[in-house]
């Protein structure tokens, strides 16, 4: 089983080069996949600074996450120090040499992000990029970093000047779209995050104006009514997503102590199906072995890097239960049958109604467990809150 699952995994690399280079190339030629990684906000709030993002770098390294895909260290909200004369942004004493710590977290062979604001103020009242897009970027740039996360905060206060909602609509898709410009005049390649919390119907106009990924929801929280809230709201946001600009339902909270594991399982496999950002927002030097293994499935990291760049969506709900599936590049599909309900369920996949025909063949990803040949159906009773995530493909 694991040679074929190898054999599926190397037809997948080959075909990524016919798959995403085009669209990688129209961005930036970053985010071919949706982005891992780490940020400071979900756990340490405005509780960060240098030690702290080092010591994480060290944790994504030792843990094996790095080994298991997850690169970008970001940096969230409180970093920001003032403006010099010349309106040069600086670090605050939290952070004393950017420079040297973008350095660091390079050296452990991951990337680096920092965040700001198209206000005058970011979302904690430090200093925003509001006139200073092209200065900023240029800074970020020469400190070394890899990505930014552009949050829309006090930029809100400007749009209520607009004599129409057009009007302020345009004004945010400017606001994003200048620091685009002001990225690539930097000449360095930086994952361009916009975190505006799906106003507008983002995901129709995000591409256009830079995004690599934006944000669809408001903020996530470590409770599982909030993020099953925000996970399965995504359905039907499928067809804007693709190599170089996926929908962002928000970080990871796993590891951060508010779910069960089953729940916690429910929030990895629907992350994956979409195509998410895995963006983890934990403390990384405090893993449980448990936390560990969620986050580093190398099965179901798979489902979520797949190089077709496809997100996956619901294809079939029961009150409480619904089956979510996502076309793989090499012919096989992800399917997540989710229990939403706060007790055990009963269901079933209908594999005819997944476009297969005949017998097929079916692995358990959570549980890394070949479950043979199948024609028809598969059958499962889940505990509350639970998923199955399977992987199924033509015998």
């Amino acid at each position: 089983m694991k040679s074929q699952i190898s054999g599926r995994l190397l037809l997948a690399g080959i075909l990524a080069v016919l798959l995403v280079a085009p669209a990688a190339v129209r961005a930036q030629q970053v985010a071919a996949t949706p982005p891992m990684g780490w940020n400071s906000w979900n756990h340490f709030n405005n509780k960060i600074d240098d030690a702290i993002v080092r010591a994480q770098a060290d944790a994504m390294v030792s843990s094996g996450m790095r080994d298991a895909g997850y690169v970008y260290i970001n940096i969230d909200d409180t970093w920001e120090g003032d403006r010099d004369a010349q309106g040069v942004i600086h670090s605050n004493s939290k952070f004393p040499d950017m420079k040297a710590l973008a350095d660091y977290v390079h050296s452990k062979g991951l990337k680096i992000g920092i965040y700001s604001s198209p206000g005058a103020k970011t979302c904690a009242g430090f200093e925003g990029s509001l006139n200073h897009e092209d200065q900023d970027a240029q800074t970020y740039a020469q400190w070394g970093f890899d990505y930014l996360k552009y949050d829309l905060c006090s930029f809100r206060d400007i749009m209520k000047t607009a004599s129409s909602p057009e009007q302020a609509h345009q004004m945010m898709v400017d606001a994003y779209a200048k620091m685009r410009d002001a990225i690539k005049k930097t000449g360095r390649p930086m994952v361009y995050s916009f975190c505006q919390y799906g106003d507008d119907a983002v995901w129709q106009w995000g591409p256009a104006a830079g995004a690599n990924l934006w944000r669809t929801t408001g903020d996530i929280s470590d409770h599982y009514a909030r993020m099953e809230e925000i996970g399965f709201a995504q359905a039907g946001l499928s067809k804007y997503a693709g190599p170089g600009h996926w929908n962002d339902p928000d970080m990871l909270e796993i590891g951060n102590g508010g779910m069960t594991t089953d729940e916690y399982k429910t929030h990895m496999s629907l992350w994956a199906i979409l195509a998410a950002p895995l963006l983890s927002g934990n403390d990384l030097s405090q893993m449980s072995p448990n936390t560990i293994a969620l986050l580093t499935n190398r099965d179901v990291i798979a489902v979520d890097q797949d190089p077709a760049g496809k997100q996956g969506d619901r294809v079939w709900a029961e009150g409480p239960m619904e089956i979510w599936s996502k076309p793989m590049a090499d012919g096989s599909q992800a399917v997540g049958m989710f229990n939403r309900q706060s007790g055990p369920m009963s269901f079933s996949v209908d594999f005819a109604k997944l476009g297969f025909k005949g017998k097929v063949k079916v692995r358990d990803l959570w549980a890394g467990k070949d479950l043979g040949t199948m024609e028809g159906s598969y059958h499962a009773t889940l505990p509350a809150h639970s998923v199955i995530l399977l992987l199924v493909w033509a015998q």
